[in-house]
């Protein structure tokens, strides 16, 4: 093979490739190929020594295969985040970074919590156990407190010699240095770690905005706030997330990076709020001869009844101002790892923690197992994987992403894993590697709602059904109005899905 023209034949004879040279691996013989994101492997018995010494004078680094290199990590989780995002739909949002990573990596179009409240979620999927697994339930509860000694994902990559910087908001509560409960913070998986999440300049703290309900719910609150990203906090996190990589970038590393918002309460920069001109917002159009709700299946009838159209929209407006602030602060970091050239050497997630209502159900919050509830974004980019620049409809739930990481760095489980890798996937979009996804949530001490989520069906019970069941239909009612948990025509259905149920909480 001549390096002629920068072309070349791959090792079986099939393809011709033009592009640049990248890497000589003489360890495995073979020399990798690399243009618009696509990696090839040639022999280097068809390489001249001239060939071989043109690669080692222009290849970019020392290489190795996809097989043998370490992978770098960067998994970045917006809090609060639902799927209110162009790339899956929602044109009124503006989002074009995250809409762009989506187009670049595959998009799971059904990812879905385990939990659909914060630490409960965050443990879950940190730890790669369902959540009564890891005995975490609450926002209460800090994750080495009961377990000291648990080798969460970070963690298991310092151990193999990644560098690992958490920035924001990875784990939701965990314990310092001393063993006092710290948001954020788990020393046992960060070399390093920043947040800055009550830095907000005196600038940022100007603003106009109100409390949408009078202040009987605190946290109900929007601002457009004076001043730019960097006035907040999390425009702060992405300047140190920004230097964090600058400054590392040439050794193995995993980095989580945490975006605050559009958690609550909605505060973005004064810009973000003009993607959304006042009285403009659309708002959830709720069936009026939607079936009787369930009484556990939103935590509370009566917390936004007093809700006119004009805080639906004005919470609603500052929620996708929010969500599109923390679009622009993965817009950053995607630049930066186009001028570091990292692409090609770095696995990148970008997610939500769990779902989040607006409106939907009479609902403004999360803390339900509805599907606006359990299901989240999740877009994911591996290098070389052939499944990239492809959506897929495969199920999928947060504890897959574990065992998924694991699998392409080459990486031993230190403990059982109660997900799956998504190799199969990412290769292709139309591969499956579970029937079902799992979602649960409390209602009081002893009341559980658990759900379980098919390609076809959503089928809950609450307190094992004494409190009510619920059954959707997602191919005619992908909005969970209609109820058919207690028709008689879905006896059958219901008895398929129960047993489902019992595989995903075999405890229960």
């Amino acid at each position: 093979m001549s390096l002629d023209g920068r072309t070349g034949t791959s090792t079986d004879g099939t393809k011709t490739f033009e592009g640049t040279f990248k890497s000589n691996d003489k360890a495995s013989g073979e020399v990798a190929v690399i243009s618009n994101g696509s990696t090839m492997h040639f022999s280097q018995e068809s390489l001249t020594q001239d060939d071989i010494a043109w690669l080692e004078t222009n290849g970019e680094r020392p290489a190795e295969t996809l097989g043998h290199r370490k992978l770098n990590v960067i998994m970045v989780v917006i809090d609060d985040l639902r799927a209110e995002l162009g790339c899956y739909g929602v044109e009124q949002v503006h989002s074009p970074n995250i809409d762009q990573f989506a187009t670049k990596g595959m998009r799971f179009n059904h990812a879905y919590a385990q939990y659909p409240v914060c630490n409960p979620s965050r443990s879950s999927f940190l730890s790669g156990l369902r959540p009564e697994e890891v005995g975490i339930l609450s926002n209460t509860i800090p994750f080495r407190r009961i377990h000291p000694d648990l080798v969460a994902l970070p963690q298991l990559f310092r151990q193999n010699g990644y560098y690992t910087a958490g920035i924001g908001k990875i784990f939701h509560l965990s314990v310092d240095a001393g063993a006092k409960p710290t948001l954020f913070e788990d020393p046992l998986s960060w070399d390093y770690f920043f947040d800055a999440l009550n830095s907000t300049t005196q600038v940022g703290r100007q603003g106009e905005g109100r409390n949408l309900t009078n202040g009987k719910i605190p946290w109900a609150t929007w601002k457009a706030a004076a001043g730019d990203d960097i006035d907040q906090p999390d425009g702060i996190n992405n300047q140190e997330l920004l230097k964090v990589l600058e400054e590392h970038h040439d050794r193995p590393f995993f980095i989580g990076y945490g975006i605050h918002k559009p958690h609550d309460p909605f505060i973005a920069p004064k810009k973000y709020f003009e993607h959304y001109p006042e009285g403009s917002t659309q708002l959830a159009n709720e069936p009026e001869d939607r079936s009787q709700r369930v009484k556990m299946a939103i935590p509370n009838d009566h917390e936004f009844a007093d809700f006119t159209d004009t805080e639906r929209r004005e919470f609603k407006r500052a929620y996708q101002a929010g969500v599109s602030f923390a679009d622009a602060q993965v817009g950053k970091l995607m630049d930066l790892l186009d001028r570091l050239e990292l692409w090609d050497s770095t696995m990148v997630i970008v997610m939500g923690d769990h779902g989040y209502h607006l409106g939907e159900h009479d609902w403004w919050n999360k803390v339900t197992v509805f599907e606006d509830g359990a299901r989240a974004p999740m877009m994911i980019w591996v290098p070389d994987a052939a499944g990239m620049g492809q959506p897929t409809d495969s199920l999928m739930e947060f504890i897959d992403i574990y065992p998924t990481l694991i699998d392409y760095a080459g990486l031993e489980a230190p403990h059982h894993l109660s997900g799956m890798s998504l190799r199969p996937i990412l290769d292709d979009p139309l591969a499956s590697v579970k029937e079902a996804a799992y979602t649960q949530v409390t209602r009081g001490p002893k009341a559980m709602g658990r759900s379980v989520r098919t390609a076809h069906w959503r089928y809950t019970e609450w307190a094992h059904g004494k409190h009510g069941v619920e059954l959707y239909d997602h191919l005619k009612d992908p909005g969970e109005y209609y109820n058919l948990g207690d028709n008689p025509e879905y006896t059958n259905v219901v008895s398929q899905m129960t047993k489902l149920l019992e595989l995903g909480f075999p405890s229960k």
